[in-house]
């Protein structure tokens, strides 16, 4: 009977689209202080998420030939998009940072697309992740800017051209947008992702929720409906998401190479 209905039971039949983004222990190393130090699965799906970008690398380019086969192709199309970004953004002198660009794009795209396989774990619905990969660009542009041009980089947040009196006002603004740049890069990423899957699994629940309610279960097929539409979206939004990371990264790193422009 519903009044017997256990709390327990009860708060178990309600959506946790919360719980998806929860990490799990799988090895536990010790503790720092009150913090536990671990392999978490979050972990395990960054190291699986490498094994499968090499095997597709490897694999695509072991046999290479004048009419590539389907791997090698899918191999070239992914190579040819990056570099060609690339290229818009940073010119010729950008070659060099092809390997990381092309790495970051993969890295984000594979473990985007993780997360879409059912009860799978989405690692870029974590703000650590992306804020680490955003803090790695933007180290590299400000190593390379710094060991390239010395103190010239630093001139990155001189606009020229713009009265002395000005610059005392437009100079902090143009730090603290360099600043901000880790952070707009890692968020966007990270809360794409997150309200992605939030939303999926509510509409999931919705459905199964019609569909135990009696009568109520003829309107399931909506929410059904949104279901596919939206996880159909959000295959689009983790292809699209890596190419925006992937771009940033590559206006980024053109102020390492021309901080004077």
């Amino acid at each position: 009977m519903a009044g017997n209905i256990d709390p327990a039971q009860a708060g178990a039949l309600r959506p946790d689209p919360i719980h998806q983004f929860e990490l799990q222990s799988l090895l536990p190393f010790g503790h720092i202080g009150n913090q536990q130090i671990a392999f978490t699965q979050s972990a395990l799906y960054m190291f699986a998420a490498v094994g499968v970008i090499a095997l597709l690398t490897i694999t695509a380019t072991a046999g290479r030939s004048v009419v590539p086969g389907r791997m090698q192709s899918l191999a070239e199309i992914f190579y040819e998009f990056i570099a060609d970004t690339l290229h818009q953004a940073t010119g010729d002198q950008g070659k060099k940072f092809m390997p990381l660009v092309f790495s970051l794009f993969m890295f984000v795209l594979v473990l985007n697309l993780f997360g879409m396989i059912p009860y799978a774990f989405a690692v870029t619905s974590h703000l650590i992740v992306t804020f680490g990969l955003a803090a790695l660009v933007i180290g590299v542009v400000i190593g390379y800017g710094v060991m390239k041009h010395g103190t010239h980089f630093f001139g990155l947040f001189v606009p020229s051209g713009v009265p002395k009196p000005l610059l005392a006002i437009l100079v902090p603004i143009e730090i603290i947008s360099f600043i901000s740049r880790p952070i707009s890069l890692s968020v966007r990423l990270f809360a794409n992702v997150l309200a992605g899957h939030i939303a999926m699994k509510i509409f999931a629940f919705f459905v199964v929720g019609l569909l135990s309610a009696g009568a109520w279960g003829l309107l399931s097929p909506l929410p059904l409906i949104l279901t596919i539409a939206l996880t159909a979206l959000e295959f689009l939004v983790a292809a699209l998401q890596a190419y925006v990371f992937a771009t940033l990264t590559a206006i980024y790193l053109n102020d390492a190479l021309h901080p004077g422009h």
